[in-house]
């Protein structure tokens, strides 16, 4: 891009770009980042503790995974899946042995709707069956099939009809046994709902959608996207409720900010599939595959361990700081993916978060404030992040 654009310029172009469906949140025009932290093109320093939207797993330009893409854009950076490669096959080796054993078939996608898509493609040729059901306060994806199992009205409505989907509340068994027939092909849920509000899945909920599955010849699928690599305190939230799905998808942290996506999946659902029963141009490309190994090598050098415990410090912070306030509801979640639900809608705090402290967050629905922090999070930038939360929401 010329660089003598002005930021008043960049930001014309950006909205002609992403022709008015991107929600500003502000004038700022973000330059460069390291670590937990973003500068803008005017030398603002902002803490990051939305990590890109759950993706920057590592921080901004982490040197292992900037080296890694650096390297690899020298030597191949497109390459079909129709011959064999290096990369790749390191890259699906590597992953292969931090995912559940049961999980030995990786197929690898550009992103996690994508993998939520073949998900469901994946399991309507397992089982031969078309019945679809999620949970309500979820969210999937913005493409056909993944916003179809997305529950949020605003995202379906302009676009249905869309795919049949019975939607069950959330950490309630009793109707999901309901919803779940003899046409189910599987029943997709997330561990912890993020964009629906943080809310953790109850253990008796999710162990027991899986048995139901089991029971009716129905697959478990799990959205890992926002969950996985750590978020929650270790590699896949699943991993806290002992769960043993037919089909997990992955993406954000597994590329730790480089977009790929993942489905992973048991040796019944490989049978199913056959030769062009699915595709993909990008997916599994050299440039994506070195990002997502120089990652996993890095999340393996006690990351995640050190994220379990910042997570934990993050919640007794906040707890601390929070606890008496009237306009806080509650402050939930898992590891360092927390959610501070808020007696009113979180807008304008999140907008007075940026503006007054340099402090970034994420919505979660109306009235909840999210926090996605980096995995490297030190307990200084928590402590920062916390105190700028506790100045801006009213005593």
């Amino acid at each position: 891009m010329d660089e003598t654009l002005s930021a008043l310029d960049l930001a014309a172009v950006e909205e002609r770009i992403a022709g008015g469906t991107t929600q500003r949140r502000g004038e700022a025009v973000m330059a460069r980042g390291e670590g937990c932290w973003l500068w803008d093109t005017a030398g603002r320093r902002y803490l990051d503790l939305t990590a890109a939207q759950g993706v920057a797993m590592l921080g901004h330009c982490h040197p292992v995974l900037s080296r890694a893409i650096a390297e690899q854009a020298h030597t191949l950076i497109s390459c079909p899946n129709f011959f064999y490669q290096e990369t790749r096959a390191r890259f699906v080796d590597k992953l292969a042995s931090v995912l559940p054993q049961h999980l030995g078939h990786v197929f690898l996608a550009n992103s996690g709707a994508e993998a939520v898509d073949g998900a469901i493609k994946f399991a309507r040729l397992a089982t031969g069956r078309t019945g679809l059901v999620a949970a309500m306060r979820s969210f999937h994806g913005r493409t056909v099939g993944a916003v179809s199992l997305t529950w949020e009205p605003k995202y379906r409505k302009p676009f249905e009809p869309l795919l049949e989907v019975a939607h069950v509340p959330y950490n309630n068994l009793e109707k999901l046994a309901e919803a779940v027939t003899e046409n189910t092909a599987c029943v997709v849920l997330e561990v912890v709902q993020g964009e629906g509000g943080v809310h953790v899945g109850d253990a008796a909920f999710l162990q027991g959608a899986q048995q139901l599955c089991r029971e009716r010849g129905a697959l478990l699928v799990l959205d890992e996207i926002q969950t996985g690599f750590g978020r929650t305190g270790r590699w896949f939230g699943l991993e806290h409720y002992g769960l043993e799905p037919d089909i997990i998808c992955l993406a954000k942290g597994l590329g730790a900010g480089f977009p790929m996506g993942a489905i992973a999946y048991t040796e019944p659902v490989q049978a199913a599939l056959y030769p062009g029963a699915h595709g993909t141009t990008f997916g599994g490309n050299p440039l994506a595959c070195a990002a997502g190994l120089a990652a996993l090598q890095v999340y393996q050098e006690g990351v995640i361990e050190q994220a379990a415990g910042r997570g934990r410090l993050l919640f007794d912070r906040l707890n601390a700081v929070l606890g008496e306030r009237r306009i806080v509801r509650e402050v939930r979640g898992l590891g360092l993916m927390v959610g501070i639900e808020l007696r009113e809608k979180a807008g304008r705090y999140l907008k007075a978060l940026m503006d007054d402290h340099g402090v970034l967050a994420l919505p979660a629905g109306s009235n909840v404030l999210r926090l996605l922090p980096p995995l490297v999070i030190s307990e200084e930038e928590i402590e920062i992040g916390v105190q700028a939360i506790a100045s801006v929401l009213p005593e």
